[in-house]
């Protein structure tokens, strides 16, 4: 599996030259995406074709040939076997990337390129869409930032360093007209995705950007060693069998002895389908999981799974643990592996306990697997004060099927909406 650090931001930001640092430090592969577009606009300088030429750049793109290469320590662009490692850097490129990268047909082919670089690798990629479009679900997401007087003394110092000729007022002008552009573009428009580290490295220097990164990129990779012992999937076999059957029977014992579970409809007795149910006790997922015959593989946040006895139970029964409050891509995969398998999978909409009672949006998780995958929702009413010798009642509710909302995905809330309200009327049947 991939580790990818997307490092997003406008022109002039250090983006580079601390990417390049990181690299280094971490051992990940450097990918310059920017250096990717950079040589499909030299291509087109060096071929004279126009902008508005769309026929002629479809074509390029066809027979373009853009290479990475390390040689002595150093990174470098060949663009069609050549080495134009300096020459994307020169004015004329420069002033004209920004058109280019913001041409539909360029941003796909090189976003291609750019996903089939990092395809199997530990990389590092900066630019403006690597943590919104290029790589959404990357490990690690930056935005790095400054004001435009900074950025622009940066590339001025930059420029002269590397011998190219151009003005302190022609690359203000310039980076503004880059920053216009990139905030509009169709595709891949600059922007701070949503669970991104914003860092503003105006008053910081290099080493310190460099570090405050790197303890982001060591918590992350330290959660991801953690979330590999947490989720350690054992293979069903007939001893673990076993000894769920014997902890079911033990547990369900216990906890109707307790609780005096009332049960009302049936679950059919084989195929996929998504449990969905309220939440609002921590033992409420216990008691659909003993209370079934079949086994329900549930969804549980992934903080569960660092104690003890519930990891070892987590596993016993197959939860999945989630993190909550962010897109979990790995998470997804099980529970649509669980789907696959014509298996049970257990949700709680709400996010947490007690959604509903505090008037929360339910996710659109649920619905989003339940059309993704063709399986039918059966909605879950749990309704009890869960004290001592109480009664607990869990009503299952008919199969909804919401195959209407296959080809309209912007009508995800109406599923959800759809589903939490047959949840809401089984919550208050007790009989």
């Amino acid at each position: 599996m991939s580790f990818i650090v997307a490092i997003d931001g406008p022109a002039g930001t250090g983006k580079g030259t601390v990417t390049k640092i990181l690299s280094k430090k971490f051992n990940l592969v450097n990918i310059d995406t920017g250096a990717t577009y950079r040589c499909v606009t030299l291509d087109m300088l060096n071929k004279g074709i126009k902008l508005e030429e769309l026929d002629k750049i479809t074509e390029l793109l066809e027979k373009i040939d853009i290479d990475l290469k390390v040689e002595n320590g150093e990174q470098k662009v060949f663009l069609n076997g050549e080495d134009v490692t300096t020459r994307i850097r020169s004015k004329e490129v420069t002033e004209l990337v920004s058109q280019v990268s913001s041409i539909k047909e360029v941003r796909l082919k090189m976003v291609e390129l750019q996903r089939k670089m990092a395809e199997g690798k530990d990389v590092i990629m900066e630019g403006r869409d690597i943590g919104t479009y290029v790589f959404p679900a990357a490990d690690v997401k930056i935005y790095l930032d400054a004001d435009l007087e900074e950025r622009a003394k940066r590339r001025f110092k930059q420029y002269r360093e590397k011998g190219i000729n151009m003005s302190y007022v022609d690359i203000v002008e310039n980076i503004k007209k880059r920053d216009e552009n990139d905030k509009s573009k169709e595709i891949g428009a600059l922007k701070v995705a949503h669970d991104a580290e914003v860092i503003d490295s105006t008053r910081m220097s290099i080493n310190q950007v460099v570090n405050e990164i790197s303890e982001i990129i060591k918590k992350k990779k330290k959660d991801i060693k953690l979330q590999a012992k947490i989720y350690k999937p054992r293979k069903e076999n007939a001893w673990k069998k076993f000894v769920r059957r014997i902890v079911k029977i033990v547990l369900s014992t216990l906890y109707h002895i307790a609780y005096r579970v009332k049960i009302s409809g049936e679950i059919p007795k084989e195929g996929a389908y998504i449990l969905c149910a309220n939440h609002i006790n921590y033992l409420d997922a216990a008691a659909i999981v003993l209370f079934n015959k079949r086994k329900v593989n549930f969804v549980a946040k992934e903080d569960l799974f660092t104690h003890g006895i519930l990891m070892w139970l987590g596993h016993l029964f197959d939860a999945i643990p989630i993190k909550r409050d962010m897109q979990d891509i790995e998470a997804m995969k099980r529970c649509l592996k669980v789907l696959k398998n014509e298996e049970l999978l257990g949700i709680f909409p709400e996010g947490t306990r007690k959604g509903m009672e505090k008037n929360m949006k339910a996710k659109n998780g649920a619905a989003y697997m339940a059309i993704k995958s063709n399986v039918k929702v059966i909605p879950v009413g749990i309704h009890g004060t869960f004290k001592p010798f109480s009664k607990v009642y869990i009503n299952y509710g008919e199969p909804i099927d919401l195959s209407e909302y296959k080809n309209h995905k912007d009508k995800l809330d109406e599923a959800t909406d759809k589903i939490m309200d047959n949840i809401v009327m089984l919550t208050k049947k007790e009989d």
